[in-house]
């Protein structure tokens, strides 16, 4: 097609034809016919270079299935730059589960809140809960259960959580009104936050409401007054929260968290040091 179209596009454009055919009725066919055909004979020298540039079928991914007893590691690097996919199948499912359980977890450091940023490893105490669950194949979900603590995946490693520390206080300092910036005996000059202006708080019906909801009659005074009081200089904290997040979902199979070598899920307390809980949900099959 593409042959005809070309020779009939380069017959329209010869100035002879128009001599030999210089009727109205041709001229016009002429120009309706034209661009037409130049559309067409584009259409397909463009498709003959898209054909020319698809990846023979050697090169797409490669999936092996396979039904290993355990899961494994591999450090070298495979021959052909390919991705190589290891399925886990599971043949055989047991009964469903979906069990929800609230952990407390206490804090590795003393002394009382005062916006310190800790770590604390939740994987041994999440390897106890799958284990007496019977879970062979599902997902194990973990969440925090406060605004100014975040859940996350990461080493756990001591050093590693002082440069989190310092990292994240780079990114929200503290603020200067705050017992952190007190305790270190320097003030983070200027920096002041709105969430921190207790006096000002709560803000409108639905804030009012919400203390309400929560237990805290803040419509008397004196309720309204031992509210404020109890309520830390700690914006930074709920920032740092949110930009770390609050959940991680893992996956489980053959009863086992499928988490790297050095992998920890960690709940990171920006706030603390005090006692917290996290939610743990396990859904799937035994």
């Amino acid at each position: 097609p593409e042959l005809i179209e070309l020779a009939l596009l380069i017959f329209l454009l010869n100035p002879q034809f128009d001599k030999v055919r210089g009727r109205s009725g041709h001229s016009m066919m002429k120009n309706l016919l034209l661009p037409t055909l130049l559309k067409l004979t584009l259409f397909h020298m463009t498709q003959s270079r898209i054909d020319a540039f698809i990846l023979p079928s050697t090169q797409k991914p490669q999936v092996t299935t396979s039904t290993p007893t355990k899961l494994s590691t591999s450090t070298s690097s495979p021959s052909n730059t390919t991705p190589t996919v290891t399925s886990t199948n599971n043949p055989q499912l047991g009964a469903p589960i979906c069990i929800y359980h609230t952990i407390t977890i206490p804090t590795s450091h003393a002394g009382p809140p005062r916006q310190l940023i800790t770590v604390e490893d939740l994987t041994p105490t999440l390897n106890d809960i799958l284990q007496s669950s019977n879970l062979r194949s599902g997902t194990l979900t973990v969440i925090s259960r406060h605004t100014t603590t975040a859940i996350t995946i990461n080493e756990r490693e001591s050093r590693l959580a002082k440069d989190m520390s310092e990292y994240f206080l780079n990114l929200a300092p503290v603020d200067e009104r705050s017992e952190a910036a007190a305790a270190k005996e320097e003030t983070s000059r200027g920096v002041r936050y709105y969430h921190n202006d207790i006096d000002k708080r709560p803000e409108g019906d639905e804030e009012f409401r919400r203390c309400l909801e929560n237990g805290w009659d803040v419509t008397k005074e004196e309720v309204l007054e031992e509210w404020r009081a109890q309520e830390p200089i700690n914006a930074h904290s709920h920032l740092l929260a949110m930009m770390l997040g609050s959940s991680e979902s893992i996956p489980v199979v053959e009863g086992a968290m499928v988490i790297g070598q050095w992998q920890s899920v960690l709940l990171v307390d920006l706030d603390g040091p005090r006692e917290r809980t996290v939610g743990v949900q396990l859904m799937g099959f035994q």
